[in-house]
């Protein structure tokens, strides 16, 4: 079997699609979570500590200096950016804390539910029709 048709096989594997699946949507939710979190929950937390904004929140080492004939940039710790991308994680690993809850939950309910019953046996009344029924048919026609 050769390299192109083994990939070829394992490429149109269902894990291999739910996996790009997965990738493609959580590619999605991030940019989600990432507004959420600099546009609905930080301003608010801001608002609460004296009108801060996170996002400028910078620890600067080295100033920029537009008066030297080489211009030197600014070098600074964004330390505020990083709590917007701490408050994204938390929120990201809350949802998938739920998401994997809820699944264990289904798969326990999945596996306390017992096997489906056989069909319950034929009462003598139903069980004497079906002996005519069958006595019938046998018979001759005349």
């Amino acid at each position: 079997m050769g390299l192109f048709s083994e990939f070829r096989e394992f490429a149109a594997r269902g894990n291999v699609i739910d996996l790009a699946v997965g990738v493609i949507i959580g590619a999605s939710f991030g940019k989600i979570v990432t507004s959420l979190v600099e546009q609905v929950v930080m301003p608010p937390i801001g608002l609460a500590l004296g009108r801060v904004d996170f996002s400028n929140l910078e620890w600067v080492l080295v100033p920029e200096d537009p008066a030297t004939v080489d211009v030197v940039e600014k070098v600074a710790i964004q330390y505020g950016a990083f709590i917007n991308t701490v408050i994204q994680f938390l929120i990201v690993a809350f949802v998938v804390f739920l998401m994997v809850k809820g699944i264990n939950k289904l798969r326990r309910e999945q596996a306390a539910d017992p096997a489906p019953a056989a069909p319950p046996a034929p009462t003598p009344t139903e069980a004497l029709l079906a002996e005519i029924r069958d006595e019938l048919k046998a018979r001759p026609k005349a």
